[in-house]
């Protein structure tokens, strides 16, 4: 049996109990199934176990054990068709379970960046790549995310407690209605933050962990914007921050600047839905202050 590591427990022992049972006999079965050998202590990201092997060929790997779900079920295939020099490669892969071997990369992210301007500019050329290359067919689309976000959104706003922050995300609701019909049609990554984009030996910096979409670039921006949170309260000015960080990616993406509001607003949307979802009566602080900084 393995010591499953204490996040994976924390975030999925009450929703997941029989996959985390299962992990040790799954882990077990891959071993075997792609004869590696665990070089490593295991580690863990929010929803999957991490394993560090060496193949019979002496290749460094890492092995990734995780749920099929929307999430994670096009990972390898997005990570396939992508440029091979700006992802993390895909050695082998099981689509019935969504467990992927990767290569070995670098323990370094672009949080370890020490300037975040810096780290800013890097991921958005990185995602001026990655954004520029069509979805293959039958990739999740963002249309559908959005329609089901002003869906659930009658049901959720009115949970929370001040009246002027319903307002504010009515708004946003309406946004998003406009930007559904022409939702866009190329490979997102959906969640390109500073520690998803690592170190590695064949090229500076490599993305990682994507949840791939059918969509507009634009709904790219938001993971950016409100990641290295310290680096932009540490200004001393974090509206202007949080619009010098915005422009920074504009600039250097070329996205066009009225969808890019549109659909960072989405992803706000998207994030108060949840966390209402879960429970909150107001708008998270962090999300609040993107609010004020892109849209008062």
């Amino acid at each position: 049996m393995i010591e499953i590591p204490s996040k994976l427990i924390r975030n999925h022992s009450k929703s997941s109990p029989d996959w985390l049972a299962g992990l040790s006999d799954d882990l077990d079965e891959y071993i075997d199934r792609w004869e590696l050998t665990r070089a490593g202590d295991l580690l863990s990201g929010e929803a999957s176990l991490i394993v560090p092997v060496v193949r019979r060929d002496g290749t460094e790997a890492m092995l990734k054990l995780q749920q099929v779900n929307d999430e994670s079920e096009d990972e390898a295939l997005a990570l396939r068709t992508w440029n091979h020099d700006d992802v993390v490669e895909v050695l082998e892969d099981d689509p019935s379970t969504s467990t992927i071997l990767l290569e070995r990369l670098e323990p370094r992210t672009l949080n370890d960046v020490p300037d975040d301007i810096e780290a800013t500019r890097i991921l958005a050329e990185l995602l001026s790549r990655l954004s520029a290359v069509p979805a293959p067919i039958g990739v999740r689309r963002l249309a559908d995310i959005a329609a089901g976000m002003v869906e659930d959104a009658p049901g959720l706003i009115p949970k929370l407690a001040d009246p002027a922050e319903q307002r504010l995300v009515w708004r946003f609701v309406a946004q998003v209605k406009e930007l559904i019909p022409d939702s866009g049609s190329r490979l997102l990554h959906w969640d390109l933050h500073y520690e998803n984009v690592m170190a590695s030996h064949r090229q500076p910096w490599l993305a990682i962990d994507p949840k791939p979409l059918a969509g507009d670039p634009a709904f790219e921006l938001m993971p950016a914007v409100w990641n290295r949170w310290d680096d932009l309260v540490a200004t001393g000015n974090l509206s202007q921050a949080i619009r010098n960080r915005f422009d920074l990616m504009l600039e250097v993406t070329g996205i066009d600047r009225e969808r890019a509001l549109g659909w960072t607003a989405g992803r706000i949307l998207q994030n108060v839905l949840w966390f209402t979802e879960d429970g909150d009566t107001r708008i998270e602080d962090e999300l609040a202050a993107v609010s004020d900084a892109l849209f008062s």
